[in-house]
């Protein structure tokens, strides 16, 4: 026989989890410009902008390739916006982006609560990814910067003069 207070916590867990599935599930709109993390997509405006403020940076970069034509980076999992002005202070788009994991041939390790992430592309190769264990994300981390220094230092000398 379960006990009252089980039955009401596994009531409580299902109701959160239907909770949070709503909330995902109503997440994206129609218009929001989805943008996968570590990526970037373009965004063509109508007409030239002479301002783009982001209401998070921390979620997503931009950079103006030209007047009308934005590069949006995403940076970490969330929603922002983007608005761009016009010289006249006119707002020209006011645009909703999403970041979101790129689930395609991503394959998550789970052990209990530590998660380790795994891009299989088509051999499977360790990725960082925010949420992965601490210890993975940092080891993953100083790898990757070792390995770019060495690239970085092996192209200088190749530059003829940096010998």
């Amino acid at each position: 026989m379960i006990s009252k207070f089980a039955q009401r916590r596994s009531l409580g867990r299902a109701a959160a989890v239907a909770m949070l599935a709503a909330v995902a599930a109503g997440a994206a709109k129609a218009d929001d410009l989805i943008v996968k993390y570590d990526q970037s997509q373009l965004l063509r405006l109508p007409r030239p902008a002479a301002e783009i403020i982001i209401g998070n940076p921390a979620i997503a970069d931009i950079s103006v390739q030209s007047g009308n034509l934005l590069v949006i980076t995403g940076k970490t999992f969330g929603i922002t916006n983007i608005i761009a002005l016009d010289a006249d202070r006119n707002v020209i788009q006011d645009q909703r982006v999403l970041v979101k994991r790129d689930e395609v041939k991503v394959v998550n390790l789970h052990r209990g609560a530590q998660r380790q992430s795994y891009n299989c592309t088509p051999q499977c190769n360790p990725s960082i990814t925010v949420g992965d264990e601490q210890a993975y994300f940092d080891t993953i981390q100083k790898a990757s910067q070792a390995k770019i220094g060495f690239s970085e230092r092996a192209a200088d000398t190749s530059q003829p003069g940096n010998q």
